[in-house]
């Protein structure tokens, strides 16, 4: 066996016991964490704190929100999902009757890496840049890691899908961040 087949059959295990943990109560939780409009009133919370550090620079500080989570979601998809073709376990013939689902949903072909994670983490990494207190980045990051776990629970994505995606996000949002502070300090110079 190669490495890569190890590391993959390693990945695939993990999978399977942690997606094996479920329950009827579960199911309906962790799909609704993995809905992307039932965090919209922790992204504006997100805002409001750094409308209050920093004031109306808020307004210039929306749209490096918005590149980071273009960036991190059109990467996931365009630089990984369809250069690599990995299957999502749910979409894998060799595991899809080992698999949980719930409600029988299971996203596109492909889950390398996780867009989920590449958007949270990435916003976990830029809103934690802005406002840097502990309390929130210990916060934030959990719910990071709450949503792309919600992957592996629903069976649409492996641990290294996520991994790679939440490392993916972070670079990008500590990316972003200083871009932004590259011309911030342009502007005001």
């Amino acid at each position: 066996m190669s490495f890569i087949e190890s590391i993959e059959k390693i990945d695939r295990d993990l999978f399977l016991s942690l997606n094996a943990c479920h329950s009827p109560f579960f199911d309906q939780v962790m799909e609704a964490v993995s809905q992307t409009f039932i965090w919209i009133p922790l992204y504006l919370f997100v805002l409001f704190l750094i409308y209050r550090k920093l004031k109306w620079q808020v307004l210039a500080i929306l749209p490096v929100f918005i590149l980071g989570v273009v960036l991190s979601d059109q990467i996931s998809v365009y630089a990984f999902k369809e250069v690599f073709e990995r299957f999502r376990p749910c979409h894998n013939l060799d595991l899809v009757d080992l698999v949980h689902t719930v409600n029988g949903k299971c996203g596109g072909k492909f889950g390398f890496v996780s867009s989920h994670a590449a958007n949270t983490f990435m916003f976990a990494a830029l809103s934690s840049l802005f406002i840097r207190k502990k309390w929130f980045i210990i916060l934030i990051f959990f719910w990071a890691v709450l949503v792309s776990y919600s992957r592996i629970y629903l069976g649409v994505h492996y641990p290294g899908d996520v991994f790679f995606g939440a490392v993916l996000g972070l670079v990008i949002g500590v990316g972003v961040f200083y871009l932004y502070t590259f011309i911030y300090k342009k502007i005001k110079a």
